[in-house]
């Protein structure tokens, strides 16, 4: 038996203090929202917690989901160790939800010897270990939902992404645009569909009056500047853009095309029809956007993804969109 302690089985008491432990990336985050509202649901009465990194704190925040938003301590060494086991420690928590599951939060467990509080998560030793025997295999959405299954919350809604949007007037765009999210981590270029494939792209979606306007961070400037280059008709709106205004822009755009990085995760959550692109370095099983319309192409190398069958798939799932002075 683990080393834990426990609260009375039945009606949980009010005002307990519960944390949630959900670092990231961005769009591991997106696909937990479902989650993070069935907890707020579930836990009404009692104070919720959330711990991630220092970049989706203004979403936390934003959400209306936790009473408190702290910041993961990144720095690594025993000092940093020791501040972790204060804060923690702190926090004098009655439950614990890992949805990291990670090496560092199993080690957040081990450091809250020899009497951590309820903990459900894959920590050696924790109360309540997520049962999922397949965990590492299972999309992150019903990951999350199965292991709030276990500890008693049977129902996690799709994701409401609805307040995640901004007035987005500043922009000016045209009735008719497309977005396109040609980045992705540096350090994963075969994740990328090439540069020349999605100023193809661009061109086709702009002789049927279609806008592209790309999108992304400053570190994709340079790749988005070429698109632009080569396509007259594009909008570069890259590193000009929160993530409010991003879902604000997607809720108005007739599609968007990327690859497979976390602005695609919200694009599809917040119903823009989103097209896909995934080579052989991830698998969408796991952590395939969702959302009302969603397309996944999966070509080994991206390489040899022909832009045209992007836009007929594109194309496809706009097929019901509303002629643009309908909007």
């Amino acid at each position: 038996m683990s080393d834990h302690t426990d609260t009375p089985s039945g009606t949980p008491p009010s005002h307990r203090r519960i944390l949630v432990i959900k670092h990231g990336a961005f769009g591991d985050f997106v696909m937990a929202l479902g989650a993070f509202q069935a907890l707020r649901r579930h836990h009404a009465g009692d104070h919720l917690v959330l711990q991630t990194i220092p970049s989706l704190v203004p979403l936390a925040r934003a959400s209306g989901w936790f009473d408190e938003v702290w910041t993961d301590p990144r720095e690594k060494g025993l000092a940093a160790l020791l501040a972790t086991r204060r804060q923690l420690k702190g926090g004098r928590f009655d439950l614990v939800y890992d949805l990291q599951s990670s090496d560092r939060t199993g080690l957040y467990f081990q450091l809250l010897r020899p009497f951590p509080p309820r903990w459900s998560g894959t920590a050696w030793g924790c109360s309540d270990p997520d049962p999922n025997p397949n965990r590492n295999a299972t999309h992150g959405t019903d990951r999350y939902a199965m292991q709030l299954a276990s500890m008693g919350i049977p129902q996690v809604p799709p994701p409401d992404a609805g307040w995640i949007t901004a007035d987005v007037s500043r922009f000016a765009l045209p009735d008719r645009y497309v977005l396109l999210a040609p980045g992705c981590a540096p350090h994963r270029p075969e994740k990328r569909w090439p540069e020349a494939q999605y100023a193809d792209l661009a061109n086709r979606l702009a002789a049927r009056g279609l806008t592209p306007v790309l999108v992304g961070t400053k570190s994709e400037a340079e790749t988005t500047a070429a698109i632009a280059a080569a396509c007259p008709q594009a909008i570069d709106l890259t590193d000009r853009t929160s993530l409010f205004e991003l879902g604000g822009i997607a809720r108005q755009a007739a599609g968007a095309v990327g690859n497979d990085t976390g602005p695609m995760h919200l694009l599809a959550v917040v119903g823009c029809p989103s097209v896909v692109l995934y080579s052989h370095a991830s698998t969408p099983t796991q952590s395939g956007q969702r959302g009302p319309k969603v397309t996944i192409l999966r070509e080994p190398d991206l390489k040899d993804l022909p832009a045209g069958r992007v836009e007929a798939a594109l194309l496809a799932l706009m097929g019901d969109l509303p002629s643009p002075g309908s909007r």
